[in-house]
């Protein structure tokens, strides 16, 4: 098993480098919280005193930092200390541009980089149940494969390098679009008198059906371990979906991508979080749709 730092034991990153802990993984962690640090020394990991400190020698540098600016900050500062061959794993969710430049600069230090950004929340990276989107070189994916598999229910090799943080401001986009859809039908349906558990039983099964409404239901009741049933406490919240959904608009004026539900997505999820919703799960944007009034017929 290889030695591993892992810099960024926030809600995501202690439950993931708790897991390649369980799997026999060496794990040196690193975070500017006092708080989080703790957390991740009792999951296993041992902790060091600064970046230099845990770049010296290891198979391998995860990263899972709030944005690109981290990211580079971070690369910057361990570059001198970099293995050769080293492996460096950033799973933050960050934009492209910045995702290229870390890989240019983990080249230019003698490593193997990978983007390596992730789906399914808290939960699934407490379960190890998480979906990672890499991008990188055919023999950097090679290696870091396994360290991933730990942490993962799918590793989808999406390219070459920066495909991963591609792929997933396309996916959180759909699954905004997809979200604010199905809070409006199950608004809609509750209007017209439609029983929601009924309602949910035809769109789970017809041509509605999304993974909005299957496994993250915005209705209490019909999926038990969603956030409606929790009153939306994340899960995932609504300030990082506004995040993504900022990149997918960022990499869309790069690319001349006409993304006209993405905007509004941003737009709609934006004037929620601004209305205090930041820290409610995304799921939570039905209470919009709920507070606006109905009409006499």
């Amino acid at each position: 098993m290889g030695t591993i730092g892992f810099i960024g034991l926030g809600n995501m990153g202690a439950p993931m480098a708790a897991n390649l802990v369980k799997a026999g993984h060496e794990v040196t962690g690193f975070d500017l919280s006092s708080q989080a640090v703790e957390v991740a020394r009792q999951a296993g990991c041992a902790i060091a005193g600064s970046l230099a400190e845990l770049a010296d020698g290891k198979d391998c540098i995860i990263t899972m930092l709030p944005a690109g600016d981290h990211v580079l900050s971070v690369y910057g500062e361990i570059a001198g200390h970099v293995a050769l061959g080293c492996v460096m794993i950033d799973c933050s969710t960050i934009d492209v541009a910045s995702a290229s430049q870390a890989h240019e600069m983990a080249a230019k230090a003698g490593a193997l980089s990978v983007d390596a950004p992730v789906s399914g929340g808290i939960m699934g990276a407490q379960n190890a149940t998480l979906t990672f989107m890499a991008g990188g070189s055919d023999a950097a994916l090679e290696v870091a494969d396994p360290i991933l598999q730990p942490m993962a229910g799918r590793v989808v090799r999406c390219g070459g390098p920066s495909a991963g943080q591609a792929a997933k401001a396309c996916n959180n986009m759909i699954l905004a679009i997809t979200m604010i859809g199905t809070c409006e039908a199950f608004e809609m349906g509750r209007r017209l008198g439609l029983d929601e558990q009924a309602l949910f039983d035809v769109v789970s099964t017809a041509s509605g059906q999304s993974w909005s409404t299957t496994t993250y239901c915005p209705v209490p009741g019909p999926v038990p371990t969603s956030p409606a049933n929790n009153d939306y406490k994340p899960g995932f919240a609504t300030d990082l979906m506004v995040k993504d959904l900022g990149l997918a608009q960022e990499a869309a004026k790069q690319t001349g991508a006409l993304t006209p539900l993405g905007e509004l997505a941003l737009k709609l999820y934006r004037d929620f979080a601004r209305s205090g919703n930041g820290d409610v799960d995304f799921s939570g944007i039905i209470r919009t749709m709920e507070a606006a009034p109905k009409k006499t017929p």
